[in-house]
């Protein structure tokens, strides 16, 4: 569901002035698409360490979030929930309100291809930005938090409790544990076709070394396909039982 107008003019209120940056080269880097750095090799790493860097960020910020927020909730649905905050819808729109999608630096081709408007590019930019604005804040994860939790605070808890009930993957993880064993499925998903700048995922899912279902078209991103994976194999368990 794309971000309504008057949900962008609220966040983007909220936003203002919550990431200010000391270092401006850390935000560059943060908005550099691969696809940009393939086509002006001087401009230096692109956006995929701070990706990596800033998702695991929400992630223990998103966790701690929810922990301080809700202590009637179990571990499950607690799980369900950081899910869905962070989700790449969720956190796409994010860098919407922060305008990331005007400022990013794509290659012609991946602009072309609108790039900027990808919920992926958008998602993963965002979280390069989170990884950045750790690294200015000198790796205190505490300044960044007033941030992120404003953005979280931000979000109705009803729109939580929605994405949470349809996330498959959990919900899977969850019927594996509770019939199988501590076990967790394991997705392979690879690249099946698509550009460099438009790449399409698919994905299967396994429980040990059983085969539990796979995505049954390909898509734009790993988490789709990966979630489209597990959709199948809960609807394959189903109609076991």
């Amino acid at each position: 569901m794309a971000i309504s107008p008057i949900e962008l003019a609220v966040l983007k209120v909220i936003m203002k002035d919550l990431f200010v940056f000391k270092n401006e080269n850390l935000l560059r880097m943060a908005l550099t698409h691969r696809s940009y750095v393939h086509e002006n090799p001087s401009a230096g790493e692109d956006n995929e360490r701070l990706e990596f860097l800033g998702d695991a960020i929400l992630n223990f910020l998103s966790g701690s979030y929810l922990y301080r927020q809700h202590a009637d909730l179990g571990e499950d649905e607690l799980t369900r929930r950081r899910a869905a905050l962070v989700d790449e819808k969720q956190l796409a729109n994010f860098a919407i309100a922060l305008d990331l999608d005007s400022q990013i630096l794509l290659g012609k081709g991946a602009m072309r291809d609108g790039g900027n408007k990808s919920e992926n590019l958008l998602s993963c930019a965002f979280e390069a930005m989170i990884g950045a604005f750790y690294l200015d804040c000198n790796c205190d994860v505490e300044a960044v938090r007033p941030a992120v939790e404003a953005l979280f605070d931000s979000v109705p808890p009803e729109l939580v409790n929605t994405r949470a009930d349809l996330d498959a993957k959990n919900r899977l993880q969850e019927w594996v544990q509770s019939y199988i064993g501590h076990i967790l499925p394991k997705y392979v998903t690879e690249k099946v076709g698509g550009t460099d700048h438009t790449p399409e995922f698919a994905s299967k899912v396994y429980v040990g070394d059983r085969l539990y279902g796979q995505s049954l078209r390909n898509f734009a991103s790993k988490k789709e396909a990966e979630r489209a994976a597990a959709l199948d194999a809960l609807e394959q368990i189903e109609r076991m039982l």
